[in-house]
């Protein structure tokens, strides 16, 4: 997701902090049908009713602002942007005319938007949760903390609109006239719009100033549930046609829907390398006396060798690493999608990774480790964020079949075990993965090898496959982020490239494969699913979509976070 820059006050504090909220709202159902411009009309009045109610609570809530502000000039900019919201109302149904819709009936209020609305209405009023506010706000500065509050909880939907209606606006076609909501999406782009969402934000940072910190938590509390309650408004709207979104609701388990998840550890799941923690383990923690005092029966170097092999081995796994991608791109390239000569180069990074496997082996800065202190160092692990929740949001998904497998090259399977059994029951983790090989819990320096190259993977991921029940729907998603995943992200049926690996993307575009970020590859794909009349996935051959977080692949897959 695209950044936007709103200053460096409270309120653009608060943008950045919570700002990775927004693909909830960018990947509903909603949003990808009206960026592929086929949302159904009866869809968009719902929305456009529900959003006519929004609007009302907003102006009220500035009315009560306004009271509240002390300074002469806080109050005339809180009625200035009352008065926005005002003429907004008033020129609503000849805007929706404009662009090219008829007036919505009288609907039912959801209860998403009626949660919204009196949230906005308490916080206006000053009635916050946890929050003591007298009855009756008797001093200016109690009346100027209110305000304040309820511009907390206003500005984040104003930004939220304007930053999401600026990510779809830049995958249309500027010169494409048949998208039938390229007009709303452009007035809510509209300098109009943006200056209107600043002006809130720059009024917020004025009432903050003199708020202490306690009052600060406050603020940033109702900018949080109002970013949530948004996702909520937005994931609540009714959508009447087929979306390719959330991926989970286009599989029924009732007739056999399968959803395989399989992904990458190393730098995908996690923040750092696992094989830098293992051999981190094995330089900090000294060979045990047994009780009778003697040395442990597997002595080992001391860590000053230890360090010192380490970064030598570290060192010519880089350098030859970088001469193996550098003799491969070198070549011309592929004018289309090659996956022979794709599965050609790979084969060297296979003969690489096991030669520098066996270096480590014979190096024996893995011997020695207690088992303890790896399932120790698993436990502390760093994941990249999104990660654990959503896998804990898989494994407890009553309405999904499912299915996690990661599969490494880890050296350690007890590592990623250890790892991951916060995020839930291990035994329905399933990982694939080398070993260390271990003498009363103590390794012995061997390296059971059973993932060692790109195409062992592609075998595991393809072994998996063939013994599952083969009635039913079935979908398998990949992800991962390094060479070693290209070929299994090329044989499911979602490739993911998690995170901008350089030396992956050069490599496959090397030989043509393309790289398409995920939301925008979904607008395709929802444009697809009503010109064509197929819901279920096509791999484009060739073609991978990628992510910057793990966020987008739960707002993809599950949906809303909540």
């Amino acid at each position: 997701m695209g950044g936007m820059d709103v200053g460096g006050g409270i309120a653009g504090k608060l943008w950045n902090k919570f700002r990775s909220e927004s693909v909830f709202v960018n990947y509903t159902p909603f949003f990808v049908c009206l960026a592929a411009g086929n949302l159904s009309a009866d869809s968009f009045h719902h929305y456009v009713f529900q959003h006519v109610h929004l609007l009302n609570a907003f102006a009220h809530a500035y009315e009560l602002a306004e009271e509240c502000a002390d300074d002469d000039e806080d109050k005339k900019a809180i009625r200035n942007l009352r008065k926005y919201v005002q003429a907004k109302l008033k020129s609503h149904d000849s805007l929706v005319r404009e662009w090219g819709f008829e007036l919505p009936e009288e609907r039912s209020l959801t209860n998403a938007t009626v949660k919204y609305t009196d949230f906005l209405s308490a916080t206006a009023s000053g009635r916050i949760e946890g929050e003591r506010v007298p009855g009756k706000l008797a001093t200016p500065f109690e009346k100027t903390k209110v305000a304040a509050y309820t511009l907390g909880a206003i500005a984040p939907c104003m930004r939220l609109f304007a930053f999401i209606n600026k990510e779809i606006q830049a995958l249309l076609d500027p010169n494409d006239s048949t998208h039938i909501y390229k007009k709303w999406i452009d007035h809510y782009c509209s300098e109009n719009f943006e200056a209107y969402a600043f002006r809130i934000e720059e009024l917020l940072d004025t009432l903050s100033i003199s708020l202490t910190g306690e009052e600060l938590d406050v603020i940033e509390k109702l900018y949080h549930q109002s970013m949530r309650l948004e996702v909520d408004f937005f994931s609540s709207q009714p959508i009447l046609q087929e979306a390719v979104v959330p991926l989970s609701r286009t599989l029924d388990p009732a007739v056999g829907g399968e959803l395989s998840i399989f992904c990458d550890f190393d730098l995908t799941c996690t923040a750092f390398d696992s094989s830098a923690i293992l051999a981190e383990i094995a330089i900090i923690t000294r060979p045990k006396a047994d009780p009778d005092g003697s040395e442990t029966q597997l002595a080992r170097m001391s860590s000053a060798d230890l360090r010192s092999t380490w970064d030598a081995l570290s060192a010519q796994y880089t350098e030859e690493f970088e001469q193996c991608v550098e003799s491969i791109t070198t070549t011309e390239r592929a004018e289309t999608f090659s996956y022979e000569g794709l599965c050609e180069a790979l084969e060297q990074f296979a003969h690489f990774e096991k030669a520098a496997n066996s270096r480590v082996v014979q190096s024996g800065v893995l011997k020695g480790l207690n088992q303890e202190d790896i399932k120790r160092a698993g436990q502390r692990l760093i994941f990249q964020d999104g990660c654990k929740g959503f896998i804990q949001k898989i494994m407890k998904n009553e309405n999904l079949t499912a299915a996690i497998h990661v599969l490494s090259y880890c050296w350690c399977g007890d590592l990623i075990r250890s790892a991951l059994s916060s995020a839930g029951d291990v035994k329905a983790l399933n990982v694939h993965s080398n070993e260390l090989s271990c003498e009363d819990s103590t390794t012995t320096g061997e390296i059971i090898k059973k993932l060692e190259s790109p195409m062992e993977k592609l075998q595991a991921f393809n072994n998996i496959l063939n013994n599952r029940d083969e009635d039913g729907q079935h979908l398998t998603v990949y992800i991962g982020g390094s060479v070693g995943d290209l070929l299994c992200l090329l044989e499911a049926d979602i490739g993911i490239v998690m995170g901008s690996s350089p030396t992956l993307r050069r490599l496959g575009e090397q030989f043509g494969i393309s790289f398409v970020p995920l939301f925008s590859g979904l607008v395709a794909k929802q444009r697809e699913v009503v010109e064509v009349g197929f819901s279920y996935w096509k791999r484009l051959s060739g073609t991978l979509y990628t992510v910057s977080s793990w966020d987008e692949i739960h707002a993809f897959i599950l949906g809303s976070s909540s």
